[in-house]
């Protein structure tokens, strides 16, 4: 798989040649450091994208993965979606990458945010997802422990009800014995699955054929 270098110089690897656009966007950090691969992600789209060939996946690798540089995360994203092209695009956010495709949405191409574990602080700007599609999928058992990054199920809660009072619809799921994330990267480089990992991706499957088909 070549990984192309965006407008904005972040990174992004082309899975699928379908007509419709999923932009894979990773989660962050407080310290500002260089981009990488998301294992979650990674771990769903080599296991889903084969079975659903009307979607391209663009799985984007930030200049530099940090809340607090959010607003380059965002033009990352904004960038792999010209990338990617087509009329109509999902966007699938994982735990930072839940703000920053809610953010990314305010472009007429973006019919919907999937988040897994998704950030949605208290601060951000739903209104994007007037009249889009929220769909929440969040580990039972996630949370934030010191030096253990996470995001409650109670937060994510609140930025999708913020989300639906502004006019989105969708669904929000909670996977009992989940931990924040489906898959971790090992030594090796490989993308380990967590518990519950086949669960993540029956929910995202579903949620991606419905994309697909509709």
């Amino acid at each position: 798989m070549e990984i192309e270098q965006l407008s904005t110089g972040a990174a992004i690897r082309v899975t699928g040649t379908g007509p419709r656009a999923v932009v894979c966007v990773n989660g962050g950090q407080g310290h500002e450091v260089a981009g990488t691969w998301s294992a979650t992600l990674e771990w769903l789209v080599r296991r889903l994208a084969p079975g659903l060939p009307g979607l391209r996946f663009g799985e984007v690798r930030y200049r530099i993965k940090s809340w607090k540089r959010l607003d380059l995360c965002i033009d990352d994203a904004r960038a792999a979606m010209e990338r990617l092209g087509g009329e109509r695009t999902l966007m699938l956010g994982f735990s930072m990458g839940g703000a920053v495709s809610i953010a990314a949405a305010d472009d007429r191409r973006v019919a919907e945010v999937l988040g897994l574990g998704p950030w949605i602080p208290d601060r951000l700007d739903v209104s994007p997802l007037r009249s889009k599609r929220l769909v929440v999928i969040h580990g039972g058992l996630d949370r934030w422990l010191p030096g253990i990054p996470g995001v409650s199920p109670a937060s994510s809660r609140r930025g999708f009800e913020r989300a639906l009072a502004a006019g989105a619809e969708g669904s929000y799921t909670t996977i009992p014995g989940a931990v924040h994330g489906v898959a971790v990267r090992s030594p090796s480089g490989t993308a380990l699955p967590l518990p519950r990992a086949r669960r993540w991706a029956e929910l995202v499957g579903q949620e991606l054929e419905r994309f697909q088909s509709s």
